[in-house]
């Protein structure tokens, strides 16, 4: 259900993305035509003013329309097939939902206790809908209606129908059984919103009255809810829906423009409702300061790589308003700090607030300046200095305190990590490996990537997108690689739930998705070959016991490597795991040997015990077969120490690479007590 919820939540950011121009617009055609800005040359009668209105209202249509924008965004994120159809689908059935509303409450309004005669808007409950009057039920109806058509698109657009309801097929079969859905919806709908709304009425009260106080809590609440997707669904009743005040915030904002630009009074007391919309503070201000507090506290030897990634990402957090690729960053090396990255970030709107400075500040410098300071610095200037000296304050104040937590709790935060330095495979100049390859640009080599350390086409289930993040289902989450992989691409990491993955890749993810699909569409045009560049890899230990190398080994043909080089552990609890993914090529008749041939084309050898061949498999149980596919760390047999001990045959295991002249740099990494699948015992660059 979690998962689920993330992806809905991620979704949701597909309509969102067309705020910031829309603002943009909005907030300079508000100032092209507001007389207490531009004086005679804004006069409603003048050429210019006339012009400059054309454009404003054309600006308005994202804000005025937003259910019918929400009801046909959502399927781009979240259908699995045909999302153009299913945007189609929804925008039909969302209206027969309003047609059978309004019916229905002409018809019966007094029986649900709705006077249906009242006039659109205020408190009556009621709106319109592409000229439907029905209920107002705002963002929620809107989801609802499309999450539902959603789930039924998924479920049975490729329901085949006997040859005789062929035409009945796709987009109209799903519109069938929508039709039949929408009735109970309707029904429930007239039956239960009008008391969400008077419930919606008092939380509204609550938040309203609750002053400063609300805000933080607000705030804070927004910031916390980031790592799960679910941060828009916190504030979008608030900014696009009617619940603090008519429209929304964004909207009822941009309406007042005109009125705050003429008056001299604090925004504050103008238009109080708009205190909401501070969560871009900590993106203008703090995140500048953690950006320091990494960069400060990082090893010397990372310093200049940390800084190419820093610096764009904080430059996407202070223009752009997108907060992840940062966030991402340090969000689950040490996610105590992001609890106190959404602490300071409720403080510092909080304080802002309590100086009287209110707007529209959700987004970057580009959103704020277009509904803020453009068109509001003529007589609100003096606050906006105020918010810059608040704002450094707590940039300061921002690099003090996580300065202080990195070094005090030795946080691996970027540039403090214990690894080396990680290779940035995006910088390899990647070919198509097979004849017919497509040539990669940087998008998609980034895109193969992404797929290969996700386990390859096959292991997706279905991708989407959010803002900043590839959104994935799988369906073998042990194959997916560890964060420093996904890092060390070109990324800015992965976020793991069961099967549910995150891939943060930035502002690029729309492309980066595009690129992906393709890739999944024809795997073997786009199988990466990385040319003469080699790559390390590693040897996971066998078991848990003591490791040693090779020619410690209590075995002459062992000792002198003629099976080949390797390392050796001592089994001591009776359990073999595999020490690599790969197939299972090879399973002695004897049980007593497996051959591993693993993803790069190593061909390894495990020979469990010393002469132990001599026992004709007793007292030994595989746990796989040939042509398995395995992982390090998947159990491949079981031994029984029992018998192993009364027998008196000593259990060390070798780990031979029988065709290790092919590998480069090998690096036996012995001596040292192993555990199975987690200790490295070789590595090497192929």
């Amino acid at each position: 259900m979690m998962q689920k919820i993330q992806k809905f939540g991620g979704a949701m950011f597909t309509p969102v993305l067309l705020f910031s121009f829309a603002g943009v617009m909005v907030g300079i055609g508000t100032l092209c035509t507001t007389e207490a800005v531009l004086g005679s040359l804004a006069a409603p009668t003048s050429m210019w003013y006339l012009i400059w209105n054309v454009i404003l209202q054309g600006a308005w249509c994202v804000f005025n329309q937003l259910p019918l924008l929400f009801v046909v965004g959502l399927p781009i994120g979240l259908a699995k097939k045909q999302a153009g159809r299913c945007c189609m689908e929804a925008l039909v059935l969302y209206l027969t939902f309003h047609y059978f509303v309004n019916t229905i409450l002409t018809q019966w309004g007094s029986v649900f206790g709705v006077d249906f005669a009242a006039e659109v808007g205020g408190s009556s409950g009621l709106t319109m809908i592409a000229n439907i009057k029905t209920l107002d039920m705002g963002m929620f109806g809107a989801l609802l209606v499309s999450g539902l058509v959603i789930y039924l698109h998924n479920k049975f657009f490729d329901t085949e129908l006997p040859e005789w309801l062929g035409s009945f097929n796709g987009s109209t079969f799903i519109f069938m059984i929508g039709f039949f859905v929408m009735l109970p919806v309707a029904l429930l709908s007239v039956l239960i919103w009008p008391n969400i709304q008077h419930g919606m009425q008092i939380f509204q009260n609550f938040v309203m009255t609750s002053g400063s106080l609300g805000v933080w809590v607000f705030i804070f609440l927004e910031r916390l809810l980031i790592p799960f997707g679910l941060h828009h669904l916190m504030y979008s009743p608030f900014y696009y829906d009617n619940l603090v005040c008519p429209g929304g915030i964004y909207s009822y904002w941009a309406t007042q423009l005109p009125q705050l630009a003429a008056s001299t009074a604090s925004l504050k007391s103008l238009c109080p409702e708009a205190a909401f919309t501070a969560t871009g503070f900590s993106k203008i201000f703090g995140c500048p300061g953690i950006a320091l507090a990494f960069y400060a506290t990082a090893k010397p030897e990372k310093k200049k790589q940390l800084k190419g990634l820093l610096i764009p990402i904080t430059l996407t957090a202070i223009v752009c308003g997108v907060t992840e690729p940062i966030e991402f960053t340090f969000l689950f090396i040490a996610p105590v700090l992001f609890v106190v990255h959404a602490f300071l970030a409720a403080c510092l709107s909080t304080t802002i607030n309590l100086f009287g400075i209110v707007g529209v500040f959700s987004g970057g410098l580009i959103e704020m300046s277009s509904l803020n300071f453009i068109p509001l610095m003529t007589t609100h200037w003096k606050e906006y200095l105020l918010l810059l000296v608040i704002g450094l304050v707590y940039t300061g104040i921002y690099f003090v305190v996580f300065r202080f937590l990195i070094l005090k709790f030795n946080f691996k935060t970027p540039g403090r990590e214990d690894t080396e330095e990680t290779k940035f495979y995006s910088k390899v100049e990647f070919r198509a490996r097979k004849d017919g390859g497509v040539e990669m640009d940087k998008k998609t080599m980034l895109a193969a990537l992404i797929m290969e350390g996700l386990g390859g086409a096959d292991n997706i289930v279905d991708v989407t997108n959010c803002a900043t993040r590839l959104r994935l289902n799988v369906k073998d989450e042990t194959v997916v690689k560890d964060d420093a992989y996904f890092k060390s691409i070109g990324s800015h990491g992965i976020s793991k739930n069961g099967k549910s993955m995150q891939v943060i890749v930035g502002m690029s993810v729309p492309s980066v998705r595009e690129k992906f699909e393709n890739i999944m569409a024809n795997p073997s045009a786009y199988a990466l070959d990385t040319g003469d560049e080699a790559v390390q890899h590693e040897i996971k230990a066998v078991a848990n016991g003591e490791a040693m190398p090779v020619t410690d080994v209590p075995d002459e043909v062992f000792a002198s490597k003629a099976l080949g080089d390797g390392v050796a552990v001592i089994v001591t609890d009776g359990k073999v795991y595999s020490p690599a993914d790969g197939e299972v090529s090879m399973i002695a008749e004897t049980l007593h040997a497996y051959g591993i041939s693993t993803d790069d084309g190593l061909e390894l050898l495990v020979h469990i015990g010393i002469n132990t061949v001599e026992l004709e498999g007793k007292g030994f149980t595989p746990r796989v077969k040939e042509g398995d596919r395995v992982s390090a760390g998947q159990l491949l047999c079981e031994v029984d120490m029992k018998l192993m001990k009364e027998k008196g045959y000593q259990m060390h295991t070798p780990i031979l690479m029988t065709n290790g002249d092919e590998c480069e740099d090998v690096q036996l990494l012995s001596n040292k007590k192993a555990k199975a699948g987690q200790t490295t015992v070789i590595t090497y660059k192929k």
